[in-house]
C-alpha cells in the first residue's frame, strides 16, 4: 500500500488509486485498522487532494466506504458492497481461492443464464445468431489449441445475454464474465477438464431453432455440470 503513483496522467492516477485502495479493502487490509484519511492517502502515494477525493468518492459509490460525522471515512461491512460492480468482483477474486465464492457465482449464473438462453431463442436476430455461432466456433478452435479457451467461452455466454434484447440481462455481462473467468480456471486448471463444446453447441442449436424450452434446459444442464464439479471439489 505504500507505492507512490506520481508520473501518471490525472485519470490514470485516480484509477490506480481506486484500484489500490479498493483491492486493499476487499482483501482485508483494513479489517483490523482504520481506513486512512485523505491527507494520509495523499502523503503515502504522493498524489493530490483532488485525486484522493475522487478515488474515495468512487469507493463510496461502490459501497466500500462511507463518511460519518466526526468519524471520517470508514470501511463498510462486506454485506453493503456492490457485488455487481466489476471492480468489486475482480477484487474479490484477489482473495484466497474460495470454493464457496465459486459456488455462489455459479448459483447466480444458474438463476440468470437459462432464462437468458430462453429469451435469446425468441428474440435473437441474424446478427445475434452469428455472434453466438462465432463464440462457439472460437471454443472449438480453442479446443484444438488455436484460440483462447477463456475468452472464447466468455464471448459465447455474453453473446447470449446480448441476444435477449433485454438491457437488464445485458448488464449482467460483466458479472457473468467474472464468474466464468473463475469457473473456467477452476475446471480447467484444478479439475483438469475444459468446457464442453458439445454442451455449448446444444445451447446454440436450441437458440438457432427458436426453441426456448430446449435452450433453457441446455443452459441449465451446462451450468449444473459446473456446480456438480464444484460440489465434488468442496467435498474432496
Amino acid at each position: 500500500m505504500a507505492a507512490r503513483m506520481t508520473g501518471m496522467p490525472g485519470g490514470n492516477l485516480t484509477r490506480a488509486t481506486l484500484d489500490t485502495l479498493g483491492r486493499a479493502i476487499v482483501t482485508g487490509e483494513y479489517d483490523e485498522r482504520p481506513f486512512p484519511t485523505e491527507a494520509e492517502i495523499g502523503k503515502t502515494h504522493g498524489i493530490s487532494r483532488s485525486v484522493t477525493r475522487e478515488a474515495v468518492k468512487m469507493l463510496t459509490a461502490k459501497g466500500l466506504v462511507s463518511a460519518r460525522p466526526r468519524q471520517g471515512t470508514v470501511v463498510r461491512p462486506a454485506a453493503a458492497w456492490n457485488l455487481f460492480d466489476p471492480d468489486v468482483l475482480h477484487w474479490l477474486l484477489d482473495r484466497k481461492f474460495s470454493v464457496d465464492l465459486l459456488r455462489q457465482f455459479n448459483q447466480l449464473r444458474v438463476a440468470i443464464e437459462p432464462e437468458a438462453a430462453a429469451l435469446a431463442a425468441v428474440a435473437a436476430d441474424a446478427e445475434d445468431q452469428a455472434r453466438i455461432a462465432e463464440g462457439l466456433a472460437r471454443m472449438a478452435a480453442a479446443e484444438r489449441g488455436e484460440d483462447d479457451p477463456l475468452d472464447s467461452d466468455i464471448d459465447f455466454h455474453v453473446a447470449i445475454l446480448l441476444a435477449t434484447k433485454n438491457p437488464f440481462y445485458a448488464q449482467f455481462r460483466e458479472t457473468v464474465a467474472t464468474a466464468l473467468n473463475t469457473s473456467i480456471r477452476f475446471t480447467n486448471t484444478i479439475v483438469g477438464r475444459s468446457a464442453s463444446v458439445e454442451q455449448h453447441a446444444a445451447v446454440a442449436e436450441a437458440i438457432a431453432a427458436h426453441d426456448p424450452v430446449a435452450a433453457r434446459a441446455a443452459m441449465r444442464a451446462l451450468i449444473g455440470d459446473v456446480l456438480d464439479l464444484i460440489e465434488d471439489r468442496g467435498e474432496g
